[in-house]
């Protein structure tokens, strides 16, 4: 059986051989790195080198698309190795864009992806079915005490997941430790209150956790300890090692959700970077995040609905790298959209609203039963 991984590329080129020399340029590139007639024969040459597996015109009619191979003997057991092989020196070539990552069965089993995928964070909150409404707790610069009150609000008026805003790090107003210790204590208050009303279900509380990179795993248990149940990692910045060694570390064994900050320029161009299924679905699910957060269209982000259904695809793909996961679109939305997006997204998916709750004032709670109501009445 073949377990060599497969990535696919579009390639801008003025022809067929043109794209086709790109193609073995690439396929050298990422592996040996050094010219055609000097590969060595035998392993490295039938092996370790990269193989163009197929080439065609690109639907957009001005480029092409490329699938080129790649052995795991080529990676080794780690991903920043993984992700080097995919996309290293190509992404400083011009012309050269990730599609798509097919990690193939060895590669798969060397990266299982998610601990608990879309249907284990379900299983956690509670519900089987419907939208998950996840407010954002922000903004930065707001007192703990103020941060915890949002928290036990949130959580108590039905919120799924609580999870803090990505900007929200270790500065003076509201430092990790002493944040994260008040928030998780209001949001299992809330959570023991609504069980003594005979609710089913609870809300996870997810910290961010933005400090040095070499402190993530300690802070990441120190939450854990806490009482938090999950964490926000922003693999743009921190890496997606970081947020790969967290997904898979037994004794955090908590589930980890994706912030896209930093990674825009990956994405938003055309002849370089990521496709945006590619990044925010597939290589995501790679890393092993049980959350990947995107901007939804009509946001201030600018996001098309084709980018943003293309996520929402690599996210739930069956066939793709370990567990499917949970799709969350935010960015500047608010209640009244919650309808339009449920129909676009469906079910399995984490619903963010952030500044436009705070307009609720200490009615918060209420703006959380209208995501609610506004989420079940789509279904």
């Amino acid at each position: 059986m073949d377990d060599r991984f497969t990535v696919t590329y579009r390639i801008f080129a003025a022809s067929a051989d043109e794209a086709r020399a790109r193609a073995e340029a690439v396929a050298l590139e990422q592996t040996v790195e050094v010219p055609r007639d000097v590969v060595p024969a035998g392993y490295v040459e039938e092996v370790i080198l990269g193989r163009v597996a197929g080439l065609g015109p690109d639907p957009s009619g001005d480029s092409w698309q490329a699938r080129i191979s790649y052995a795991p003997d080529a990676v080794g057991h780690e991903l920043p190795q993984f992700i080097n092989v995919i996309f290293g020196n190509a992404s400083i070539l011009a012309g050269i864009k990730v599609l798509g990552i097919e990690p193939g069965p060895e590669m798969a089993r060397r990266f299982p992806g998610a601990r608990f995928g879309a249907a284990g964070i379900r299983r956690l909150v509670g519900r089987p079915a419907g939208g998950l409404v996840c407010p954002v707790i922000k903004p930065q610069g707001s007192d703990i005490a103020h941060l915890a009150r949002l928290c036990h609000a949130t959580a108590l008026a039905g919120a799924d997941i609580v999870k803090e805003d990505h900007g929200l790090a270790n500065q003076p107003a509201a430092p990790f430790r002493d944040r994260v210790a008040a928030c998780a204590e209001a949001v299992a208050r809330a959570n023991a209150q609504r069980r003594a009303l005979g609710d089913t279900s609870r809300a996870l509380y997810f910290p961010s956790i933005l400090g040095h990179g070499d402190r993530v795993r300690e802070d990441a248990l120190f939450a854990r300890a806490a009482g938090a149940d999950g964490v926000l990692i922003i693999p743009g910045i921190l890496g997606f090692d970081a947020l790969h060694r967290l997904a898979a570390d037994a004794e955090f064994g908590l589930p980890v959700m994706a912030h896209p900050a930093h990674l825009g320029p990956y994405v938003l161009s055309r002849d370089t970077g990521y496709g945006h299924g590619a990044l925010f679905g597939t290589l995501m699910r790679i890393a092993g995040a049980d959350i990947s957060v995107f901007p939804n269209h009509g946001g201030r982000f600018g996001f098309s609905p084709a980018a943003c259904a293309e996520i929402v695809a690599a996210c739930r793909d069956p066939m793709g790298p370990g567990r499917p996961i949970l799709p969350s679109p935010g960015g500047g939305m608010a209640i009244d959209r919650l309808p339009d997006m449920m129909r676009l997204y469906g079910q399995d998916c984490v619903y963010l609203l952030g500044g436009s709750l705070l307009r609720y004032g200490d009615r918060i709670g209420d703006a959380i039963r209208e995501m609610r109501a506004a989420l079940d009445d789509a279904t």
